[in-house]
């Protein structure tokens, strides 16, 4: 099993002390490729520069809708900037987030917006974060979707309505460990199994949504545990979960453009 984390949050501080560890253990675990998230314009460059020393790591570079209102004036320019990075493949994380509204709504649509425009402009994919908000990003989205290369439904965790809407606008699906939460994750087990295989994605989303069902000391999630998501993903669509790995890692290097 061979298999691409699309979205780790790599230069988070839960993994200061470890971060080179955190990576070997990955690529030991058969997730040699991962794709770190670029979250603002600083975790953005940081983690062009993790990216950029080790052979499999790729980065994001973009501003989530939590940070919108921190964006600089500039923020356009530093992420343009960022993007000649031959190991930076994609823009953002972006998107909209109604659920915390951490910045106000029509700064998040300014910014999300000013971001799929650069994505048009550079001919790059585009990492999406959505929550409470699919009404309005579809929105959006539609109007910019045909100039698009790619784009992907980053951890998604919406309901059947939301999951038609991405896949009628041909997004890439990334599921994460949120799959495996008794609590929130039982609609997912159901919704996966429509995702057509040339749709789907897997993901950590780590240091967060630690998968449940391992009972773990620590609820630090890592990309190490990708493959049991994977499993997981593979019995809900009666797949054997070599295939689920090879459908999602063929996915991940046709959006993403990445050979090794």
């Amino acid at each position: 099993m061979m298999l691409c984390d699309i979205a780790i949050n790599l230069t988070d501080s839960a993994f200061t002390k470890d971060r080179q560890q955190v990576v070997a253990d990955a690529k030991a675990a058969g997730v040699p490729y991962l794709i770190i998230t670029g979250t603002n314009e600083d975790e953005s460059r940081q983690a062009a520069i993790l990216a950029k020393a080790q052979t499999g790591l790729f980065a994001t570079a973009g501003v989530h809708p939590h940070y919108a209102a921190d964006a600089s004036k500039h923020f356009i320019d530093q992420l343009r900037e960022l993007a000649t990075h031959p190991k930076v493949l994609a823009i953002g994380e972006c998107g909209l987030d109604f659920f915390r509204d951490l910045s106000p709504r029509a700064v998040q649509e300014q910014v999300f917006e000013s971001q799929l425009a650069l994505a048009t402009e550079l001919k790059m994919p585009v990492l999406l974060h959505e929550r409470e908000a699919a009404e309005r990003q579809h929105a959006i989205l539609i109007q910019h979707r045909d100039k698009l290369p790619g784009a992907v439904a980053h951890c998604f965790t919406g309901d059947a309505a939301t999951l038609r809407r991405w896949l009628d606008l041909d997004l890439y699906i990334g599921i994460t460990g949120w799959i495996c939460d008794e609590r929130r994750g039982q609609h997912l087990k159901e919704l996966v199994k429509l995702i057509p295989n040339d749709r789907l994605l897997v993901e950590t989303d780590a240091p967060y949504l630690t998968p449940r069902d391992l009972k773990l000391k620590s609820r630090r999630n890592e990309p190490k545990y990708l493959p049991h998501i994977v499993r997981t993903v593979a019995a809900c669509r009666q797949q054997d979960p070599a295939e689920v790995a090879a459908i999602t890692l063929a996915n991940s290097q046709r959006l993403f453009g990445f050979t090794g």
